[in-house]
């Protein structure tokens, strides 16, 4: 029973959070979708969930590398809802150097929208939260929230310390009906990895699709890749009442990559 509940999902106009975002909507749960695209491209894909769910939609464009455009996201959200009842934290960027070679604006980009965004979203999140004794914040790490990987040291700092911090609110909140939680992900068919298949194609002159399957068999035992509606329903199962036990966990759903 949704209740009319209203989940934010940042990073929903495409890939995880777009699933994410329709498997919410087929349950009931009102969205506002968010991207960098501007309302002409974004509020099409909202109406189209609203035309298939039945359920208000709403969209906002927000660069949530600025802490003012944050502000903006939440405002919109709230002035269309009335409130934030579910935030999912999914927007992510990622940028490959070595260490040595890590440019450190690069570095500043991807803990920005990685991290810092997530806290700034759930800081406003929580009082609303609170006052209703009710919310669920979940967080889309990443298997790398979990193991690292070589030339990846901004996205796994960003994402181990949302791990982290998940784990510091989830004990802040226990007791006011709020959860918080991480889905770390692994190899899952979105656009964030066409580079690194692109990549291993050329080096090891293989098709593209050869290449995916190479590629995720350096990591994962299993050797497709996930379905992000599959994300999707794994957020849904943590906003219902039998998970309301489920709290500060970091769940991998990675095709075994963390059983190694």
């Amino acid at each position: 029973m949704t209740d009319k509940k209203t989940a934010l999902v940042t990073g929903s106009s495409s890939g995880i959070g777009l699933a994410t975002a329709k498997v919410l909507a087929s349950q009931g749960f009102q969205v506002m979708l968010h991207g960098l695209e501007d309302a002409s491209a974004g509020e099409p894909i909202a109406n189209a969930i609203t035309q298939e769910y039945g359920v208000k939609t709403g969209y906002c464009s927000a660069d949530i590398s600025n802490p003012a455009e944050i502000e903006k996201l939440f405002e919109a959200t709230v002035a269309r809802f009335g409130g934030i009842d579910i935030l999912v934290n999914n927007a992510g960027i990622q940028y490959t150097a070595t260490t040595a070679e890590f440019p450190p604006e690069k570095w500043d980009q991807v803990l920005a929208i990685n991290l810092t965004a997530p806290f700034q979203l759930t800081r406003l999140a929580l009082p609303l939260m609170k006052q209703a004794g009710w919310g669920r914040v979940i967080n889309i790490a990443s298997v790398h929230g979990l193991v690292a990987s070589a030339n990846k040291s901004a996205y796994c700092a960003a994402k181990h310390g949302l791990v982290g911090f998940t784990k510091v609110v989830a004990l802040e909140h226990a007791a006011d009906g709020i959860t918080a939680n991480c889905i770390c992900p692994g190899w899952t068919d979105t656009p964030i990895l066409n580079h690194q298949f692109k990549v291993y194609a050329e080096q090891n002159q293989v098709s593209e699709e050869e290449a995916k399957r190479g590629l995720i068999l350096t990591k994962s035992p299993y050797p497709e890749l996930i379905n992000p509606a599959e994300i999707g329903a794994m957020t849904a199962f943590l906003c219902s009442d039998v998970a309301k036990a489920i709290n500060g966990a970091a769940m991998p759903v990675d095709g075994g990559w963390t059983a190694q």
